[in-house]
C-alpha cells in the first residue's frame, strides 16, 4: 500500500535528490531494489548519498557505477555484489526445508545458525572469531573501486561509523573512504572485532546515525532527501527470549538517532524529506532472516524494493504542489 502526504517532485524535468540509506544485513537487498528502480528514471539525478553499514556499501557501488556516466553499470555492480554475497553467505548457512516451509525466510531450523546464535550470546568475537573472518569484506574489497570513490566521481558520499571511545558519530566523506571505513560502518560488535581507522576504534554507524542526514544538507544542494528504511521501528510483537529482546533493542536504537535528527532538520531547514520503506513486510520476517543470503530471498527483497520505489515515484508525481517546506512523501509497501 502506498501512502503520501503532499509534496511534489515533477519528473517531466530533471530533478536532483539525495539518498539516505540504512543498513540491515540481508534486508538491505530491499535498498538494492529501490536503487535499481530509481536508476531507471533518467530525470532523477542523485547528487549525494549518506549510508550506514550495508547501506553505505550499496551507495559506494552505485557511485562507482555512475562514475562512468552509465546507470546500467551501477545496476550491474549492485546485482553482481548481491550475487556474490549470496554465494559467500550460502557457503556458511542457508535456510533448510523446514525454514522454507515456515514462510518467514528465517534460519531457525538450521543447526549451523543455531550453534552460531548460541556462541554469539556466550562469547565475544575476540573469543569465537579469533581470525576475524568476515566473508563480506572480501566481496567489498573485490567490488568497490576506492580510488574512483576518492577521486573519480562527482557524487558526494558520506559513511557513518560510531567512535567506540567517545560514543559519537564520525562521518567519512569521499576523500576518506577505504575498505576499513566501510567495514567499520558495518561492524556489529557482537559478531566482529572492532575496526580501526586512523588508529581509532569504530563500530557500526547505526548506533549514532542510521544514517546521518546533516551532511546531505551541509554539503549538498538537493532540496529533496529520500530516506530508504530497512530497520523496523514499529512492531506488534513483544519479544520474550533473550536474542529477540536484543534484536528489538538494536532496532529501536538504530532508528532513534535518525528519527530525532530528521525531526530537528524538519524544524530548522527547508528540505523535503521522503521515505521509502517496507515495514509490514520486513517486520513479518524472521529475526535471523538478516543473515539469510539465499538468492531467492534476496531477489524477493529486491523486487519488493523496486515496487516500493515505483509507488513512491507515482506518489510524488501525483501529489499537489504546496508551499509548506517540510511536507513529506512516504511510500510503504
Amino acid at each position: 500500500m502506498t501512502k503520501s502526504t503532499p509534496t511534489k517532485i515533477t519528473l517531466t524535468n530533471p530533478k536532483t535528490i539525495s539518498l539516505a540509506l540504512q543498513g540491515g544485513g540481508s534486508h538491505a537487498a530491499f535498498t538494492w531494489g529501490v536503487l535499481d528502480r530509481l536508476l531507471d528514471e533518467e530525470k532523477l539525478k542523485i547528487e549525494a548519498m549518506s549510508g550506514t553499514s550495508v547501506g553505505a556499501i550499496n551507495s559506494a557501488l552505485l557511485a562507482c557505477g555512475m562514475a562512468t556516466g552509465c546507470r546500467k553499470k551501477a545496476q550491474h555492480l549492485l546485482e553482481s555484489f548481491w550475487r556474490k554475497v549470496s554465494v559467500a553467505g550460502s557457503m556458511l548457512v542457508k535456510p533448510t526445508m523446514l525454514d522454507k516451509m515456515m514462510g518467514n525466510n528465517d534460519l531457525a531450523f538450521n543447526p549451523t545458525f543455531a550453534a552460531f546464535d548460541y556462541v554469539t550470546r556466550m562469547f565475544s568475537p575476540y573469543q569465537f572469531n579469533v581470525l576475524n573472518i568476515n566473508p563480506i569484506k572480501d566481496v567489498v574489497e573485490e567490488m568497490v573501486d576506492f580510488m574512483t570513490l576518492r577521486h573519480g566521481t562527482a557524487m558526494k558520499l558520506f559513511v557513518n561509523a560510531t567512535h567506540v571511545h567517545s560514543g559519537t558519530a564520525r562521518v567519512f566523506d569521499n576523500e576518506q573512504l577505504s575498505l576499513d571505513v566501510l567495514m567499520a560502518s558495518a561492524c556489529m560488535p557482537f559478531l566482529f572485532k572492532t575496526v580501526e581507522v586512523d588508529g581509532e576504534p569504530y563500530w557500526s554507524g547505526g548506533f549514532c546515525g542510521n544514517p546521518s542526514l546533516e551532511p546531505l544538507i551541509a554539503h549538498g544542494k538537493a532540496q529533496d532527501i529520500v530516506i530508504v528504511k530497512t530497520t523496523v521501528l514499529n512492531s506488534d510483537e513483544v519479544p520474550t527470549n533473550v536474542q529477540d529482546i536484543v534484536d528489538r533493542v538494536t532496532e529501536i536504537s538504530f532508528n532513534t538517532a535518525l528519527k530525532l535528527e530528521q525531526q530537528l532538520l524538519e524544524a530548522t531547514t527547508n528540505v523535503h524529506f521522503h521515505t521509502i520503506e517496507a515495514s509490514d513486510i520486513l517486520s513479518g520476517l524472521g529475526r535471523s532472516s538478516k543473515f539469510n543470503a539465499d538468492w531467492n530471498f534476496l531477489e524477493y527483497l529486491r523486487d519488493t524494493g523496486r515496487q516500493a520505489a515505483e509507488d513512491w515515484i507515482k506518489a510524488v508525481e501525483s501529489a499537489p504542489v504546496v508551499s509548506a517546506a517540510n511536507a513529506n512523501t512516504k511510500a510503504v509497501v
